[in-house]
């Protein structure tokens, strides 16, 4: 039995990594401050313990004392609302994440397992993405993920505090966001097509993207944390991609299309050879298969 924190364990990732990590037989801790605007409900764990609280602001420190392992989630996580307001998005994602990390070294607590992002790899990397490319930032959310994971290995490097980084390609799964209109882009297609609506497609809908279910993304969690690894980073995706036309066509009938919006990628494909090599990891799930069974 191990005593765990999660950052964010109220969101869609969150949430789902403290109910594998309370099925298992551990102790778990959840920080939050309720404010992530995509999501409709909050999720809780009756077996954990939660404090609502904000780690770019309130003092945390405490619930650090006797943890094994952090896993990181906390973080402003859509790409839009983070261009209107950066300062508000570097704040929580590089502050907040060098506060989590400070808290761990004052705590001496083992292993940071950080919720990274593939939006990093930008424009100017070639498909399939590879841990070892060059950040390609097109906005503040992928700039501020890439700092934190920056924060991770500064720590290490200076404490020794080990990190795990995982980038996530396109989460979905039960659970997932569905609120407003930067939902993530499954989320939003099954609540306009439950309200009757048709599905608002960026752009002309060509562009690509890997997806990666919640279930696969907890059991790459759950394999960073019994890893023998002091600082990794890794993809966390299913080496497939589909455009958002093929998506659509998994869920719905009607579509709409919309302009295109500013600093999002035309196409993501994860390279996760060292994931399965470092990890043990790979994906069992896919999306063809199970996006119509939730």
């Amino acid at each position: 039995m191990g005593d765990y924190l999660v950052t964010g364990g109220c969101g869609f990732i969150g949430g789902h990594i403290v109910d594998r990590l309370i099925s298992t037989g551990h102790n778990v801790t959840v920080i939050d401050d309720l404010s992530a605007p995509e999501n409709e409900t909050f999720h809780y764990n009756e077996k954990a313990r939660y404090f609502k609280q904000d780690i770019s602001k309130s003092d945390c420190s405490s619930l650090f004392q006797g943890i094994d392992c952090v896993f990181h989630l906390a973080a402003r996580s859509r790409i839009q609302p983070t261009i209107g307001n950066p300062s508000e998005c570097f704040e929580v994602n590089v502050i907040g994440t060098q506060r989590v990390l400070e808290w761990c070294r004052t705590y001496s607590v083992k292993k940071v397992i950080y919720s990274g992002t593939s939006s990093l790899y930008g424009h100017q990397n070639i498909i399939p993405f590879t841990p070892a490319m060059p950040p390609d930032c097109l906005n503040p959310y992928s700039m501020s993920k890439w700092m934190g994971e920056q924060v991770c290995k500064l720590y290490y490097q200076l404490y020794g505090i080990e990190s795990i980084v995982l980038r996530y390609f396109n989460v979905f799964g039960p659970r997932e966001p569905i609120k407003g209109v930067y939902a993530p882009v499954i989320g939003l297609f099954k609540r306009q097509v439950k309200s009757g609506m048709p599905m608002t497609i960026v752009g002309d809908g060509s562009q690509r993207r890997d997806f990666t279910y919640i279930d696969d993304v907890v059991d790459a969690n759950m394999s960073a944390l019994v890893a023998d690894i002091r600082f990794g980073i890794y993809n966390v995706g299913t080496g497939k991609n589909y455009s958002i036309n093929e998506i659509a066509d998994m869920v719905g009938k009607e579509k709409v299309y919309m302009r295109e919006r500013p600093a999002e990628v035309k196409e993501t494909l994860a390279n996760i050879n060292l994931t399965l090599q470092d990890l043990g990891w790979s994906p069992s799930t896919d999306i063809s298969k199970i996006i119509d069974q939730y």
